[in-house]
Formats: structure tokens, C-alpha cells, sequence
């Protein structure tokens, strides 16, 4: 899962990070509008974690710019704005829940998994193939009685792998996804979270497997029993 964070604050912005990617979701963070513009028109979001007051433009403008071009994904404003007419305005222009700040690490990740849940069916908060059961928002990977524990990077791949079960993801586009903004990852990294994934789906009782594509990509595909 991929979460777009928005906040000026660099010692908040630090805090909520690291607060997320324990988690093990992965999350770009920007202090201006203009910035997070560009991220969503280069990245695809399962969530946005928006400030209201920002330096270059005020939140409810790209908050209602996203809602402008028909973009579904859950806005989480947080805000220092308590007053009422202040949450009306942000749930009025399209905010999904309201946070004030400061808030509770623990209830920020309650509250993302309880968007997750209640999110269209595009972001699919469960994934489903070959036996294989995949909960974004609780992070756990089962199958049968079997579960298994994966890292972060593990997670993202199969997650990646399974919302295009049975059809080849390109490796440049896993690259890219495993790259947050100004954190490029070397060339083997696919191939070794690829290895440790593998031999993890290996101890679970499941029908799918891990074809590579030589020279294209990987995909994951369903095995008979």
C-alpha cells in the first residue's frame, strides 16, 4: 500500500513516516501543494494523510482538485483546525475523515485501516487468488490454516503480484514501485525480495507460484493441486 502524506511540518512529517513504514506501508512525503501534486500525477495512492495549512496553498484547494478529477482514493485531512465550520468545510470539499492534531499514532493507523475498509472496491483492502488471501489493511498473508510473515518490501511485491494475478508485471514497474521519492533501490533489489518471497509462499498450503518472464517481468499464477 502506498500513502501520500502532505504536511509542512518536517518534525511531524518525520514522526508520521516512521510511524507508517513500521507498519509496513509505504509513504511519499511532500510540504507543499505543488508537490503533492506532482507525486499524484506520477504515482498511484491507496490513501492521501493531508494538512490543511500549508505554505504555498491551502489544502482544501488540492483536496477539492482531487475530487474535481473524479479521484476516489480516502482523504484523511489533519489539522490543528478544530472549530466545526472548519471540519465541515474539509468534509464538505470532499474529506473521507478529520484528524486533529496532535493526535495518537495508534488511532492515525486505526483510523487508515477503517478507510481501507470502507474504500471503493479498486483499492481492495483483501486480495484474493489461488487460495491465497492477502489483508492490505491488517498487512497478514494466509492460506488455509497457514500464515506467514512478510517485510515491507515483501509485502509490496505481493501485493503488486496479486492485483495482477495471472497477467506478467513488467520489473521496471516493480522497481518503481519499491523506489519512495529520493530513495532509489539498486538493480538486484527486485530479484532478492523476489528469492525471500518465494520460499516464504513455499510454506504455506497454496495453489500459486512465482513465474519469472524472462526478460519482461514476473507473474503470479495459479497451480494445480
Amino acid at each position: 500500500m502506498r500513502i501520500l502524506l502532505v504536511e509542512d511540518s518536517a518534525r511531524l512529517r518525520d514522526l508520521v513516516c516512521e510511524t507508517l513504514r513500521d507498519v509496513g506501508w509505504r509513504i511519499d512525503a511532500f510540504a507543499t501543494v505543488g508537490d503533492a501534486r506532482l507525486a499524484l500525477q506520477s504515482a498511484e495512492y491507496d490513501v492521501v494523510l493531508l494538512d490543511l495549512g500549508l505554505p504555498d496553498e491551502d489544502g482544501l484547494g488540492l483536496l477539492r482538485s482531487i475530487r474535481a478529477e473524479g479521484k476516489s482514493l480516502p482523504v484523511l485531512v489533519l489539522t490543528a483546525r478544530s472549530a466545526v465550520d472548519e471540519r465541515i468545510d474539509g468534509l464538505d470539499a470532499g474529506a473521507d475523515d478529520y484528524l486533529t492534531k496532535p493526535f495518537n499514532n495508534g488511532e492515525l493507523i486505526a483510523r487508515i485501516r477503517a478507510l481501507l475498509r470502507r474504500a471503493p472496491i479498486t483499492v481492495m483492502p483483501q486480495l484474493i487468488f489461488g487460495g491465497l488471501c492477502f489483508d492490505i489493511a491488517k498487512g497478514e498473508v494466509r492460506s488455509g490454516e497457514g500464515e506467514i510473515s512478510l517485510a515491507p518490501r515483501e509485502r509490496s511485491l505481493l501485493e503488486m503480484l496479486m492485483r495482477n494475478g495471472g497477467r506478467v508485471v513488467p520489473k521496471r514497474k516493480i522497481e518503481h514501485s519499491f523506489s519512495e521519492f529520493g530513495d532509489e533501490k539498486s538493480a538486484n533489489a527486485v530479484e532478492l525480495v523476489l528469492s525471500r518471497l518465494r520460499r516464504k509462499l513455499a510454506a504455506l498450503p497454496t495453489r500459486v507460484e512465482i513465474e519469472t518472464v524472462r526478460g519482461i517481468g514476473y507473474l503470479l499464477r495459479e497451480v494445480a493441486p
